[in-house]
């Protein structure tokens, strides 16, 4: 079985935007997310700055007060982005909707999960004993709960499969979703990712791996691309995508937002923090979902890189482009919307993976702002800080994840 497979609802929480149509408008006008952390103290910790979500009221998304006090802030994010996804979606699971529960599915990941949980029980067990525990510490904590209460809330009795791939989770989580529903294991799938870790132990562990950039000024932090680049910057948020059979989804009369056509998966094999320094891994990944795609020279192909910031990353995931694309990667559009709203580690490949299905549908290419100077190593067509207009016909979404772990995920334009 070999079915086409297409986007149907977005959604998201992020650092510029609590809804898509904010967060589009808001990465096209180069605003920048990232600001001085307000949520904890600071005055001890090496970085104090972050991408927090400004403004987050979990009742806007249909999320009932005794549920959201008792989550974890990374499950109501993700709650909240699947509702306005399967809003747009107009997916309707109950009896007489439009979805049989059981070919309806979640694929919805965390790199960390409950790490806020996971912190404030701990530091209870050490100060006040083990009976001072909560009995929820579990089902509250663990990274595949999102999944799970999204699936409850959505009556979604299909395939549910968390997945945890560090910085590449959310990207795995849509290209397995993908190969789900091409394979005929399911007819819908929620797709995506969470994060919410900004705590004092997160800030201190990434810091302390000389991972974070130690900017003072937040909105000259995030600098993909720039030879002045010093570290990513941690943020928080959730994305989600509905993906659908094609003929499924035309049945219904719903909008169609792009088709997704490739999906590729690698390991670095090299080291657990660093990018393997010839792309060659990275390429391969994207290699696959282009092939998988159909991409041909005739193709205008936008590129949303991992673009992190990083010393390591952004030369390497450079080279990989070069070894997947040869000269055609100089055609290319490329761009990191992390300048943007840093790096939400496990919900990083989804939030991306939205801003990569609009950029299709609206032919625009969002920018990679804070790019007044470009790496020399990193000679592509960055689209520095202005959107570009471009007929797009294909583009792609890369990922790069701890542990090696490498992601892309394909997607065609949708013209009827």
């Amino acid at each position: 079985m070999n079915r086409r497979v297409v986007v149907t609802g977005t959604g998201v929480i992020t650092p510029v935007g609590n809804d898509v149509n904010t967060y589009w408008k808001n990465l096209l006008d180069g605003v920048c997310g990232i600001d001085f952390i307000t949520s904890i103290p600071t005055d001890d910790l090496p970085v104090k700055i972050a991408g927090e979500v400004k403004d987050f009221n979990p009742a806007e998304y249909g999320i009932e007060p005794g549920f959201a006090r008792k989550q974890d802030r990374f499950t109501n994010f993700a709650v909240a982005a699947a509702w306005q996804a399967v809003r747009e979606s107009g997916l309707d699971s109950s009896e007489g909707g439009n979805i049989d529960p059981s070919r309806y599915g979640v694929y919805v990941g965390s790199g960390i999960g409950g790490f806020s949980t996971q912190s404030r029980e701990t530091e209870k067990i050490l100060t006040e004993g083990p009976k001072w525990v909560s009995p929820l510490l579990i089902p509250t904590m663990i990274s595949n709960i999102a999944a799970g209460n999204i699936a409850i809330r959505n009556n979604a009795c299909g395939p549910c499969l968390p997945v945890v791939t560090a910085c590449a989770t959310s990207t795995h989580a849509i290209g397995e979703a993908y190969r789900a529903i091409k394979h005929g294991y399911a007819d819908a799938i929620i797709a995506g990712g969470t994060e919410a870790a900004i705590i004092p132990l997160a800030i201190a562990g990434f810091a302390n791996a000389k991972a974070l950039s130690r900017a003072e000024d937040p909105k000259y932090a995030s600098l993909p691309f720039n030879k002045n680049r010093g570290g990513f910057v941690m943020s928080e948020g959730a994305a989600m995508l509905v993906l659908e059979e094609y003929e499924h989804a035309v049945a219904r009369g719903a909008e169609i937002i792009a088709e997704v056509c490739g999906y590729g998966n690698t390991c670095d094999a090299h080291h657990v923090t660093a990018p393997r320094p010839d792309g060659a891994t990275q390429a391969a990944a994207i290699r696959q979902a282009l092939d998988e795609a159909g991409y041909t020279s005739d193709d205008v192909l936008y590129i949303n890189a991992h673009g992190t910031g990083t010393a390591l990353n952004d030369v390497a995931e450079t080279a990989a482009f070069k070894l997947a694309l040869g000269d055609e990667a100089y055609k290319a559009h490329v761009s990191s919307i992390k300048g943007s709203i840093g790096h939400l580690l496990g919900a990083a490949g989804a939030a991306e993976a939205v801003a990569t299905v609009l950029a299709l549908k609206n032919g625009i290419v969002p920018p990679t702002i804070n790019l007044d100077e470009i790496e020399p190593e990193c000679d592509l067509q960055y689209t520095p800080n202005v959107p570009v207009d471009a007929a797009l016909t294909v583009a792609i979404s890369d990922s790069l994840g701890f542990g090696g772990h490498n992601g892309c995920l394909a997607f065609r334009k949708y013209n009827g």
